[in-house]
């Protein structure tokens, strides 16, 4: 008998573990639509006139080959001690938060909680995180976080100016800040028509400005007492700021205390990893009178259908979805995974514990400074926290020198002073390294020194006094409630997250194994460049990847999340604009249907946003857009677009669209949104578009981490790469504006990115982008009869999402959308979008990812809640008391009294949901008219927790 060889490869990544469905699947799926081949849906569905001629030109690698080449490049970065500070401080990230949060998928494959019955644990560890910012600041409310602790201050800095009384335009900046603060301040300030004024803070005339900020500690570690100049920007009716550190806190007399009204800064040093500049969870906190305006999500405290205890976000009327231009900021993407692992951090160590690591980190400076005196030198300033300078005139250079031979960076300082900053890790042998920099050859003390922190600025205040604060001492208790946490919520780790337009795709753990490799997450972000080679040889090829995939010419890594992206991008033009003496043009085309965060985006930037209505297919009313473009004539500055739309299909009038802006001089900013239907088939940069923000987060497979971190690279055509975002800290000095804290924004999740991309090669992305197409059109086509698909293309065909309407039935039911996703989580599964763009209806993803029993489960779970509606539709079920309006059921439902005029087991266990494996969400329906009535932003008492426990 002749033997056959199997000619099956088990280490294809992009069709044995990244694609979703097999060959055969395929077949059964594509019959279902009634297409012949893949290849066939795709020439029905993607316009041929938008068509890529030429593949992606890469091989694929095996996930061994890939981790092999990774830890090659990652190599070649230096792995050093960094005591540059500047905002950036080494620390200890527990093990017991490494393994459970970071390296976990239950916390880093979770979306955005705007599903709060299913998103609790996330909640909560957010809310934790919001007490600890509100406690160490010493004001009542505190955001679920932000990007960077640059991009706070900026929106510090607008959130002053739309709560000061005062009605002057500057705003002034303690020239101590961090300097990447001042640069990311001055771009946001520029096309607001707020003027800066940096300067010292004893220089302040309160009466010129709308408010002021001052960093505390300062850069170079001073903290003075800022009291008189925060009395007297209260009497000009200004607002006051102050960018802080939480650790310093544990010492420092607190904002609220001295009198602040806003308190920013980053929680890095609580655990996150340094990661070349990110990702970290910056905050926010303010008076109570001003958390309306105050950007970004809050997290609060309602109640549910039964009554009992449910954490929802808060105030989303805010959100850019809603208010567009009139929003508070374009904050989108936050920091949650990184807010989450630094409020564990605090849960984890307590008060007694952030305290004594606090002193510990204090005393070590001090010994250092100490020993340096001791041997004549000049050290300023004489109060300080951590970091201090150090004069040593023309030595400058040797010192540092020294210093890289005994593997520590130092920071250079002028010409003649170095600074240094003291951390966590920082311990005798460090010191006894720095000293020996210095020419000192000594043992270091272990008496206790002297405090250098002026009593009156000593912290008296107690903080953390929550006993979720105290309760998780022992690690085996951290590590249940972490659990505890993690499965009261739905991740890709659990279910399909059919969200439209947020691609929650797999997060392969091959992918997210570099990231806590130290030769990426040790790195500080203003290392020497000889130190970071590695990194440059990765962000490089990403870069050359992303241009091959887009047709644009350069990348900026520097946006940190996609609405920081559009922001960038929007700026890019309007400084060409500027350069070829056009700086009049500021009217941006946006269409109805764009992602809410693309007016925000706009009005950022000093643009004017026209609205573009669309026709009754979805598609951009091509009338209306070429009048608008004519009336706006020499002062387009740009259309925004979404491509495909955000209707889900690829409009075949896209070419047009950008000629008719270049026509009137404009820039077309097409939003890479919806990328993943794109790569591999078309390249935005070849249908006309001048720049894109790519979600990294959503097409390359950083996962969402239950509202960030992400990335938001913008890809450019060639005559706009010199006007792309520059460097926060030692730019060219004609370099445009920074919009991050860091160069390369959240540098340590690139490799995520890289990877996928080596992954699959080429063929492999094409590949996924058209099962990604083809998942959708499946589900529209099971979907059709019982949903109606409100929007396709001209042979009947979606794009890589699908937007279904139950508008009709529902109005006949008395029941609506939020009905229906509700009954979704009985099935176990998260909701897709909803009534976006189209208010009612729902906007389904699936992404290449998902097999076909996972979509013919939610198929079927669709349904059933159709029958169940057409149930209530026939009076077979009241319209007050039917499986939609009751959900989600909770374990609570199931054992309590059942006065239900449909059974248990429809109620709790409708078709998708499993019957071993069943979720049950930890409460009823979140009563959210409730929570904003009631708003509560910090822990509730610790009953509720002993209670929940039990």
């Amino acid at each position: 008998m002749t033997y056959t060889p199997s000619t099956y490869n088990p280490y294809d990544f992009a069709n044995r573990r990244h694609i979703g469905p097999s060959p055969s699947e395929m077949e059964e799926m594509l019959a279902t639509i009634g297409v012949a081949s893949l290849d066939a849906l795709i020439d029905r569905t993607v316009p041929m006139s938008i068509r890529q001629m030429s593949p992606l030109t890469w091989e694929p690698k095996t996930e061994f080959e890939v981790l092999d080449h990774i830890r090659k490049v990652a190599g070649q970065n230096k792995v050093m001690t960094s005591l540059i500070g500047q905002g950036y401080y080494g620390t200890v990230t527990p093990p017991a938060i490494q393994r459970n949060i970071l390296e976990n998928p239950a916390w880093y494959t979770a979306y955005t909680p705007y599903q709060p019955e299913i998103a609790q644990g996330r909640l909560e560890a957010l809310l934790n995180f919001q007490t600890m910012v509100s406690d160490m600041t010493g004001l009542p409310v505190a955001n679920a976080s932000l990007l960077d602790e640059a991009t706070a201050c900026a929106e510090a800095m607008t959130m002053a100016q739309r709560v000061s009384k005062s009605k002057m335009t500057r705003f002034f900046v303690d020239e101590n800040c961090h300097a990447q603060n001042i640069a990311v301040m001055k771009t946001r300030a520029a096309p607001l028509g707020i003027e800066i004024i940096v300067g010292a803070p004893n220089e302040l005339d309160a009466a010129k400005v709308f408010g002021a900020i001052f960093q505390y500690p300062g850069t170079f570690g001073d903290i003075p007492d800022f009291s008189a100049q925060i009395s007297a920007l209260h009497e000009a009716k200004a607002v006051a700021i102050m960018a802080t550190d939480l650790l310093a806190l544990t010492m420092l007399k607190e904002p609220g205390a001295l009198g602040a009204d806003i308190a920013v800064g980053s929680a890095q040093r609580f655990g996150v990893p340094l990661g070349f500049g990110g990702p970290h969870a910056a905050f926010m906190s303010c008076r109570d009178d001003m958390k309306r305006s105050m950007p970004g999500r809050i997290v609060g405290v309602s109640v549910d259908s039964r009554g009992e205890r449910a954490y929802r976000l808060s105030l989303q009327t805010r959100e850019q979805h809603i208010r567009r231009e009139k929003a508070t900021s374009n904050v989108c993407t936050a920091q949650a995974l990184l807010a989450v692992m630094a409020s564990f951090y605090a849960v984890f160590h307590g008060p007694a514990g952030l305290r004594a690591i606090g002193e510990r980190v204090h005393f070590n400076a001090v010994r250092l400074a100490e020993g340096l005196r001791a041997d004549g030198f000049n050290i300023a300033p004489k109060a300080f926290f951590d970091t201090f300078t150090v004069e040593v005139g023309a030595m400058q250079g040797v010192i540092l020198r020294s210093a890289v031979a005994e593997g520590i960076n130092l920071r250079k300082i002028g010409k003649n002073r170095i600074g240094i900053s003291v951390d966590e890790t920082t311990d005798a042998q460090i010191i006894e390294k720095v000293w020996r920099a210095f020419g000192r050859d000594a043992e270091v003390p272990a008496a206790i020194p002297a405090v250098a922190v002026p009593s009156k600025l000593q912290r008296v205040s107690e903080y953390l006094t929550h006993p979720i604060f105290g309760m998780n001492r022992a690690e085996a208790e951290m590590m249940r409630y972490m659990r505890r946490l993690a499965d009261r919520d739905l991740a890709l780790d659990r279910t399909m997250i059919p969200l439209g337009s947020c691609t929650m795709k797999l997060n392969a753990a091959v992918e997210m194994m570099p990231i806590t490799w130290p030769e990426f997450n040790a790195l500080h972000p203003y290392a020497p460049a000889d130190q970071t080679e590695g990194y440059s040889q990765m962000i490089d090829d990403l870069s050359a990847k992303l241009c091959e995939i887009t047709g644009y010419d350069a990348m900026s890594m520097q946006p940190n999340s996609g609405a920081q992206g559009e922001y960038a991008g929007l700026l890019t033009i309007m400084a060409y604009h500027r350069a070829n003496g056009q700086g009049a043009r500021n009217i941006c085309l946006i269409p109805v249907s764009a992602h809410g965060t693309n007016p925000a985006s706009a009005q950022m930037c000093g643009m004017k946003v026209v609205v573009v209505k669309s026709a009754a297919n979805g598609d951009i009313d091509l009338d209306d857009f070429r009048t608008k473009a004519a009336a706006a004539g020499d002062r387009l500055a740009a259309c925004m677009i979404t491509y495909p739309s955000t209707h889900g299909v690829f409009e075949e009038s896209v070419r047009e669209v950008c000629q008719i802006t270049h026509d009137h001089g404009g820039q077309v900013y097409l939003d890479g949104a919806n990328l993943n239907a794109l790569v591999g088939l078309a390249k935005p940069g070849d249908i006309g578009s001048d720049v894109s923000h790519l979600n990294l987060h959503k097409t390359f497979c950083i996962p969402h981490g239950g509202g960030g971190p992400g990335m938001g690279p913008i890809g450019v055509k060639k005559h706009l790469a010199r006007f792309l975002p520059g460097a926060p800290v030692d730019g060219a000095p004609d370099a445009e504006g920074a919009v991050s804290a860091a160069t390369f924004g959240s540098a340590s999740i690139l490799p995520i990115s890289w990877a996928y991309c080596m992954l699959m090669g080429g063929e492999g992305l094409t590949q996924a982008t058209k099962v990604a197409i083809l998942n959708a059109n499946y589900i529209a086509a099971r979907l059709d009869g019982a949903f109606p698909v409100l929007f396709k293309g001209r042979e009947g065909f979606v794009a890589h999402e699908c937007i279904v309407d139950p508008r009709a039935i529902c109005e006949a039911t008395d029941t609506s959308v939020d009905d229906i996703a509700k009954r979704l989580i009985d099935s176990g599964f998260h909701a897709p979008t909803m009534s976006w763009p189209v208010a009612g209806t729902l906007m389904i993803e699936p992404t290449e990812s998902e097999p076909k029993a996972e979509l013919d489960r939610f198929c079927e779970a669709m349904l059933s809640i159709r029958a169940e509606l057409a149930q209530v539709e026939t009076g077979e079920m009241p319209k007050d008391n039917n499986p939609l309006v009751n959900a989600p059921h909770t374990v609570g439902d199931l054992v309590a009294d059942w006065d239900r005029p449909y059974s248990r087991e429809q109620g709790c266990f409708p078709p998708g949901a499993f019957k071993v494996d069943k979720y049950w969400p930890p409460v009823g329906r979140v009563d959210n008219a409730y929570g904003d009535r009631n708003l509560v932003c910090s822990c509730p008492p610790v009953e509720s927790y002993i209670e929940a426990a039990e």
